[in-house]
């Protein structure tokens, strides 16, 4: 068999008395440098220091170990995407909506709360903050809840068909509201708050003669010029032929019965509080009565 074949059978080579056999210790001495001084082979999984010599007496050269670049981070989004300049204005910008809010929720809360050193002193500019768009019809800590029944009416002058001037009888306007909100499981809120908040309006923008302050006592009383002129009209007040052209209101007020264990004792007589005679001009308009009265209610002033 060749020396140079491979495999389990392959001879290992001659002895130095020419025989074959395994290598001696000679042999192996000779294949790792025998004992002229040089250095052996490293061990398998060994690896060489820097300034470590191998066989050939060189130097072994270490790959310097590379540092491992960090991951790019993902695009910045929202205010840290802006430059510099755009960062200020965006805070400044939030920071300007932050105080609108408070200051908001600070003067709507000064409306709401009992009377206090602020609001008796800065009233004015807290109503010209909260009124119209903001109003609220509620109070914080109201000491004393609503103790009465107030009842709002109305009558009307009307002119008949032959020239004549007839006042009608008092509708009472919360009487009809009550009848048609007993029984109905599901009342309308116009049913429910219509007259009520109208008439809530009209005292609170009028002072005790009866005149308007500011631009929301004119308001109050177009308003409830309307709310007349649609009621006299369903209740067919003016008759065959005939115009409404004053109406009137007032409001009767009774206390609430107390309760017997309270011993409370309140007066039971109504009292009245009637307002002027305000003018109407009705016109027909395509021959809807209806609609003539709403388009002159803004058109009417007080008598």
């Amino acid at each position: 068999m060749d020396a140079y074949d491979k495999g389990s059978d392959a001879r290992q080579g001659l002895g130095r008395d020419g025989r074959e056999g395994p290598p001696g210790p000679d042999d192996a001495a000779e294949q790792t440098g025998g004992s002229d001084g040089t250095e052996e082979a490293s061990a398998p999984g060994e690896t060489s220091e820097p300034g470590e010599t191998g066989k050939t007496g060189e130097p072994v050269e270490v790959p310097e170990a590379r540092e491992v670049p960090e991951a790019p981070s993902g695009p910045r989004t929202g205010v840290a995407a802006l430059s510099p300049r755009y960062q200020v204005g965006a805070v400044a910008a939030l920071v300007a909506v932050a105080v609108a809010v408070c200051a908001h929720i600070g003067l709507v809360f000064l409306h709401v709360a009992p009377s206090n050193t602020l609001t008796k002193e800065h009233g004015s500019a807290v109503d010209e903050w909260v009124f119209p768009e903001f109003e609220q019809n509620w109070k914080l800590f109201a000491p004393n809840p609503l103790q009465q029944n107030v009842a709002v009416q109305v009558r009307a002058e009307v002119g008949t068909a032959d020239g004549g001037i007839r006042t009608t009888d008092w509708y009472d306007l919360s009487a009809e509201d009550g009848r048609a909100i007993d029984g109905n499981p599901l009342p309308s809120h116009t049913v429910q708050n219509e007259l009520r908040r109208a008439w809530d309006f009209f005292v609170s923008s009028h002072d005790s003669e009866d005149r308007p302050v500011g631009l929301r006592g004119s308001l109050s009383e177009t308003y409830l010029r309307r709310i007349a002129l649609l009621r006299l009209d369903r209740n067919g007040a003016a008759g065959p032929g005939g115009v409404v052209e004053r109406v009137q209101y007032r409001s009767r007020t009774t206390n609430v019965e107390p309760p017997p264990w309270s011993g409370e004792k309140v007066s039971d007589r109504p009292t009245y509080r009637e307002l002027p005679w305000w003018s109407v001009t009705p016109e027909r308009d395509d021959g809807n009565r209806d609609d003539g009265a709403r388009k002159d209610v803004g058109e009417g002033g007080a008598a």
